[in-house]
């Protein structure tokens, strides 16, 4: 490039230098190393491959940009910050204060540009797939002969912790399978961890082991070297087969005189003097902190205007498609809506009273109409396919560069959750993964940050509780269920028989803003009569009346699950004993609380204080709906291998001991 360019650019990439060390200098807590080690390859990725507009950051055709060591968060603002987004230079000088847009992590929805909240090691490479894998599938239903509105790419910057966790090698394994040609991830092999080298650690070859999951690997040796870093992005641009890692070898804090490619670079503030230091090797003014070359910031609205220019081409393009393919065209803004046109009473399946269903099965019926229905759609199981409900008629199978929406995810539950995570974050595409209950403790980082972001990701957990018999206590969830409703923005939903379960699907497909578990049983289940009982609509409240007895009730039994049925003939047990008793089905306790207060008090009055709860699970959190004056019937320790009439009667879930508990409450009560 001509010297002048050449000088521009370095000028650009010491400014991102100098403002992620004054940044974390003036919050006195953060990550310097790495932003200033990455710099020249965020620069040259964000002004000369990646395609974004700064002014229309959801631009449903721009590349993605995955920061997936978000500790290194200021590079990536610094990056927003040049490039033109809207993020002022007053937002980075509160880095890591109260309401700035600069948290100490970037987080999705809260910084514009921003695609993906990241910080958990390898999350950011997980959600990466699931992009990855959107953008084929949506290229494969909307693309047409002359009219590609689909065609982006995902990048991700990645460190050596991110290569370390878990999720990054199912990610990798995945990824390589299904052939995510459009997928790069820049490894930055600078050698330390917040711990100190990672030879203490980490000595494996990172090259052989990509290879291995099929990647591409290109291999670049000094993290300043312009021209080789340009080359290898467009290497990898150039080759859509199979995904490529870029392994980078960077010196972590560089240039910083005492510092550099040390664990004190990683995550703390340089010091005033060592930031004084790094700037004169620089040839940086010391003073004022914060300081953005006038020939720099003027770049920005250069890079904008590109941004803007490619953007607008595809909107020529998506205008030209519209006019040939209309109908197409609206089914491609209601995907990107997240639209739903469905009537939900035709569209989900009815069941006939008095057979026995387990709501697994259920749960299978209701899909298998809803993907035939709603082409968003997308997902299957980490390998359980046929025990979660998850086999499909009609779809296609995602294989190696052929996408479907019937995804297997093989023994891989937590990049289930991390892909469906990107999946949903892209857009057009309506994420669900399968597993069993117990298994969710595999997927808890993902789910945790699908409800930080609010994403309308759905995961089917079979097999829910002691029911699932000879298995064992590994497989019987006990805790899961208290772990999942304690997740801010979590809509938890444990549906007690087969109607209730097809209104829980609908629930979970109206529910947009955080992520739905459906929690179903493995055991098969009365489906009852409603003559006499409260409609299966009622679930929609969260928990409503499912029986009153024929006298005005003294106790009310509330239940969910495979436990409602229990609680339903412990009540008409009562009855007939002249022990009035109401049954409330609580499927879930999220949806219930948002119910106005008299809806509530209706369904549990305040004045009738004998209340008995019964379900396969931890107690914790029900003394909110039976309050101190009621009683719980759960289980506070681990299961047993027996069949599952066995273990519910020798752990007290039968009729018996609810009319027991029931008794007993009253008499404490009198």
């Amino acid at each position: 490039m001509p010297e002048s360019d050449a000088a521009l650019t370095w000028r650009s990439i010491n400014t991102i230098r100098t403002l992620a060390m004054d940044a974390v200098q003036a919050a006195e807590s953060g990550h310097p190393g790495t932003p200033m080690a990455l710099a020249p390859a965020g620069w040259l990725l964000w002004t000369r491959h990646l395609r974004h507009d700064p002014h229309q950051p959801d631009w449903p055709d721009r590349d993605r940009f995955v920061l997936s060591c978000g500790h290194a968060s200021m590079l990536l603002y610094g990056l927003l910050h040049l490039t033109g987004y809207d993020l002022p230079l007053e937002e980075i000088k509160h880095f890591r204060q109260w309401g700035s847009k600069t948290p100490g992590h970037p987080e999705h929805g809260h910084t514009p540009g921003v695609e993906t909240t990241t910080g958990p090691l390898g999350q950011g490479f997980g959600n990466s797939v699931g992009m990855a894998m959107a953008e084929m599938l949506l290229a494969e239903r909307f693309n047409r002969p002359g009219h590609e509105i689909v065609n982006h790419r995902t990048w991700v910057f990645a460190s050596d912790g991110d290569l370390m966790e878990g999720v990054s090698s199912e990610a990798a394994s995945l990824a390589g399978h299904l052939a995510l040609g459009k997928l790069t991830v820049l490894y930055d092999d600078n050698h330390i961890t917040i711990d100190g080298d990672t030879d203490r650690t980490f000595n494996e070859e990172v090259k052989l082991r990509f290879v291995g999951y099929g990647w591409r690997v290109v291999e670049v040796d000094d993290g300043n070297d312009l021209g080789a870093i340009d080359r290898a992005f467009a290497d990898a641009a150039s080759h859509t087969d199979r995904p490529t890692l870029i392994r980078l070898r960077t010196i972590i804090g560089y240039p910083a005189p005492t510092r550099q490619g040390t664990a004190k670079a990683h995550g703390e503030a340089l010091g005033k003097e060592e930031v004084a230091r790094t700037k004169e090797i620089l040839g940086w003014p010391a003073e004022p902190a914060f300081y953005v070359p006038p020939e720099v910031a003027a770049e920005t609205d250069t890079i904008a205007k590109r941004g803007a220019e490619l953007r607008m081409e595809w909107e020529r393009r998506l205008e030209n498609y519209r006019a040939e393919h209309p109908s197409l065209a609206r089914d491609f803004d209601d995907a990107l809506a997240g639209r739903l046109s469905v009537n939900w009473d035709e569209v989900l399946p009815k069941f006939p009273a008095g057979t026995a269903l387990a709501t697994r099965q259920a749960s299978a019926a209701a899909l298998q109409a809803l993907v035939t229905t709603v082409p968003t759609l997308a997902g299957g199981s980490a390998d359980l396919a046929g025990s979660t409900g998850t086999v499909l008629k009609g779809l296609t199978l995602f294989g190696p560069g052929k996408p479907g929406r019937d995804i297997a995810w093989g023994i891989r539950e937590h990049v289930m959750g991390s892909a469906m995570n990107g999946m949903a974050l892209h857009g057009g595409i309506r994420p669900y993964g399968a597993t069993f209950l117990v298994f969710s403790d595999y997927m808890k980082p993902a789910i945790r940050l699908a409800a930080l972001m609010k994403l309308p990701t759905i995961y089917i957990f079979t097999h829910d509780s002691i029911g699932l018999g000879e298995d064992g206590p590994t497989h019987q969830p006990i805790e899961h269920l208290a772990m999942l409703r304690a997740i801010p923005n979590m809509l938890v939903i444990r549906p007690g028989d087969a109607a209730e379960t097809a209104e829980a699907w609908r629930m979970a497909m109206e529910h947009t803003d955080g992520p739905t578990a459906l929690v179903l049983t493995r055991q098969k289940l009365p489906v009852p009569d409603r003559a006499g009982l409260g409609a299966a609509s009622g679930a929609r409240q969260g928990g409503y009346v499912l029986y009153d007895p024929p006298a005005p009730a003294r106790a009310i039994l509330i239940a969910t699950g495979s436990e409602v049925h229990v609680a339903l003939e412990a009540a008409r047990a009562l009855a007939a004993d002249n022990l009035p008793t109401r049954v409330v089905s609580l499927p879930s306790w999220e949806v219930f609380r948002r119910q106005p207060a008299r809806y509530r008090n209706e369904v549990l009055p305040p004045g009738i204080r004998a209340r008995v709860s019964i379900e396969a699970a931890s107690p914790f959190g029900w003394l909110e709906w039976v309050t101190e004056a009621g009683t719980t019937i759960g289980i506070d320790h681990f299961g047993a291998s027996a069949p599952a009439e066995r273990l519910f009667e020798e752990f007290g879930f039968t009729q018996g001991a609810a009319t027991a508990a029931v008794r007993r409450v009253l008499k404490e009560r009198t």
